[in-house]
């Protein structure tokens, strides 16, 4: 459309629009979306619990512009933001608030606009699902997801056909994972939710989130660190969980690297401990939360990661119990993530530190990766065949932490190098440049939208009791470079491509 064109329909939409004449303090709403989702939004805007009085809509689609909505005009599309602007500035009713819609983009938006926006006050409104904790309404929209890329958006129902009615059982149920994973869980008609972790505080917060959220849901907070064997046992005997979702590991590489002993306690013999007690509970289906960093491993904690993901099916997989192991990469706003530790750097006024000017990582939000997740999962709990292969979640093109760190300072309206310094330090002990989703040792194809699976091009070797007890052993006696050796060696034998003679055996 013509600049001339976008005028009068501009100028027409605003000689028709005012905020509602019985509300005239209302905040205006520019709405951002398609115009089947405005419309629907428009029907009954009271139902998302604020009250705005909407002056306009952006759409994706420039054919659109010109319709009415409800009294409300399609001003243009989402290309003639600054225009569309602009002309609501002149006509006295620039917006207090932007509402993004399912398809309402942001990364269109670029940072330094969103930026821009954010430090002039305007609020940036998503509509809340209904997998989010508080129901239906609208909530600001996330930095996380300010610097993601668009989610995939999943059909929820064979979520729901996994877990409705089921007990489920989520160890690291505090954790930044775990917790999400059970909001997901609960809101999808779960029979009983039993959250286990060795956090008091971590497992107080969510236990309380969940019960304000879902009130009339069966769930039992359990604090119980999954290194105990004996206690586990008791647990899962108790609970009788029909799903298993292991969530709990140490995953902070520096620290891991640091404390290889304890990082092999909680990531390898801990997940053993809690794939042995979900087969002796009967258990269903056990999956496992893996990561990309168990993949040509550098660092101890993704060694421990990937020995994990084949303690887990060997000690958790019978004829009655069904194990799945899902890897993904980097999560936005986790513990431990860049973002959260980049926004303190940048409140501090800098300087914002990168380990090396090419480090690149695979990034999603937190609710999109345990929505995939739970895909997965469901995926696999479906199939009829043998789950021998990991499954991994499609993250995207990675994306290079410097340019995180850039679009970051730009969200806060700053200029990166002249408002806030970005200062390169060195890689970190264990740190790789690059990580990758699949090893040399497995083949990939896709398994459904999002869902790659990563199967071993020849069986992987067991890993009988006597090794896991020389492994425990040196843990306990903090033999740090018995443990990192042990562990390397047991790494290299789960990525041959082809099995050593002797080593393969069978299924505990």
């Amino acid at each position: 459309m013509r600049r001339a064109q976008l005028e009068g329909v501009l100028i027409e939409a605003l000689v028709r629009l005012r905020p509602a004449p019985a509300h005239p303090a209302l905040p205006r709403l520019l709405i951002v979306g398609s115009a089947s989702e405005a419309e629907e939004f428009l029907r009954a805007p009271a139902s998302h619990g604020e009250r705005f009085a909407p002056v306009g809509v952006l759409t994706p689609d420039a054919r659109e512009t010109g319709e009415e909505l409800r009294g409300v005009c399609v001003l243009g599309s989402v290309g003639e933001f600054d225009a569309v602007m602009s002309q609501l500035r002149e006509g006295g009713l620039y917006p207090a608030a932007m509402l993004f819609l399912a398809s309402g983009p942001l990364n269109v938006f670029g940072a330094e606009r969103l930026g821009r926006l954010k430090t002039e006050g305007v609020r940036l409104l998503r509509s809340q699902g209904l997998i989010e904790m508080g129901g239906r309404g609208l909530r600001e929209i996330s930095l996380e997801e300010l610097l993601s890329r668009p989610p995939v958006r999943l059909d929820p129902e064979p979520v729901r056909a996994l877990v409705a009615g089921r007990r489920v059982l989520v160890t690291g149920a505090g954790g930044s994972i775990g917790s999400e994973l059970a909001r997901q869980i609960a809101a999808s008609g779960c029979a009983q939710l039993t959250l286990l972790d060795a956090s008091e505080a971590n497992l107080f917060r969510i236990d309380r989130e969940l019960g304000e959220a879902w009130p009339a849901l069966a769930r039992r907070e359990v604090i119980c660190d999954v290194r105990d064997a004996l206690r586990l046992e008791r647990v899962f005997a108790a609970e009788r969980p029909d799903i298993v979702f292991h969530a709990a590991a140490l995953k902070h590489v520096t620290l891991v690297e640091n404390h290889p002993c304890e990082g092999a306690r909680t990531n390898v013999l801990g997940t053993r401990n809690v794939a042995l007690a979900a087969k002796a509970a009967g258990a269903a289906h056990m999956a496992l939360i893996s990561t990309d960093k168990a993949v040509a491993p550098t660092s101890v904690m993704g060694a421990t990661k990937r020995i994990a993901e084949a303690v887990a099916r060997q000690y958790g997989a019978s004829d009655a119990t069904r194990v799945s192991i899902v890897r993904f990469g980097n999560v936005l706003g986790s513990a431990g993530s860049v973002a959260p530790i980049f926004q303190h750097q940048i409140a501090r006024g800098g300087p914002v530190t990168v380990t090396h000017a090419d480090v690149e990582r695979y990034f999603m939000t937190i609710p999109e990766a345990v929505q995939l997740v739970l895909r997965a999962v469901a995926l696999s709990a479906a199939d009829p065949g043998s789950p021998d292969g990991v499954l991994t979640l499609e993250m995207g093109e990675p994306v290079k932490i410097i340019e995180l760190a850039r679009r970051m300072i730009a969200l806060q309206g700053l200029v990166p190098d002249q408002d806030i310094e970005i200062r390169i330090t060195g890689l970190r002990p264990g740190e790789k440049l690059t990580e990758a989703l699949v090893d040399i040792n497995e083949t990939a194809r896709p398994k459904a939208q999002g869902v790659v699976e990563a199967t071993p091009l020849a069986p992987l070797p067991a890993i009988d009791e006597a090794t896991l007890a020389t492994l425990e052993a040196s843990s306990l006696a903090c033999d740090e470079f018995g443990v990192r050796t042990q562990l390397f060696d047991l790494v290299e034998r789960l990525r041959a491509t082809t099995p050593a003679k002797g080593r393969v055996g069978t299924r505990v």
